[in-house]
């Protein structure tokens, strides 16, 4: 657990450094990936400003973008639907294993209204669970129009379409 708040320290130090355009981010169909990806990824967005918008399946560690950017850098749309389960990561036979330590992370990274939520169903499990309309409007705030979710917009494959083959929680290089 040291080492991964060590090493998102290092990534925030590198992102702090960095400046980039104002533009915005939408999600559309993101099944996750490594959560150290994402954490970079978001740490970049928070850094510069740049607005998210979920229009779509978030799922996995894409769902970390409700944590670690502030409210009103985020959005949902109707379309919106996140996805949670716990962290794991592959083994060396091709199986998976649970990593505590990476759900743990990732529980204290989600706002408190949001880790209510998935108390209230049960936690963080091998099951997926879904957070869409009403309840996740209760959430993350709603974005204003379509015409603005449109505008903008940049298509960033390393978040937006990751590869469903890399669609796990990989928290092994991080511990």
């Amino acid at each position: 657990m040291r080492h991964i708040l060590i090493l998102l320290a290092g990534i925030v130090a590198t992102v702090l450094s960095t400046t980039f355009a104002d533009a915005t981010m939408r999600i559309t169909s993101d099944r996750g990936g490594r959560i150290i990806d994402y954490a970079e990824r978001f740490l970049q967005a928070r850094a510069s400003g740049e607005q998210v918008v979920i229009d779509g399946a978030c799922l996995s560690a894409c769902t970390l973008v409700v944590g670690m950017l502030p409210r009103d850098q985020v959005c949902v749309t109707p379309k919106a639907v996140l996805g949670f389960h716990a962290a794991w990561r592959p083994t060396a036979n091709g199986g998976k294993t649970a990593s505590q330590a990476a759900t743990q992370v990732m529980m204290e990274v989600y706002p408190p209204e949001l880790r209510s939520w998935i108390g209230r169903r049960g936690g963080l499990t091998s099951r997926l669970i879904l957070l869409e309309g009403r309840e996740l409007a209760a959430i993350v705030p709603t974005c204003g129009t379509a015409t603005s979710v449109a505008t903008g917009t940049i298509r960033d494959p390393r978040v937006l379409r990751s590869d469903p083959s890399r669609a796990t929680f990989d928290a092994q290089q991080a511990q």
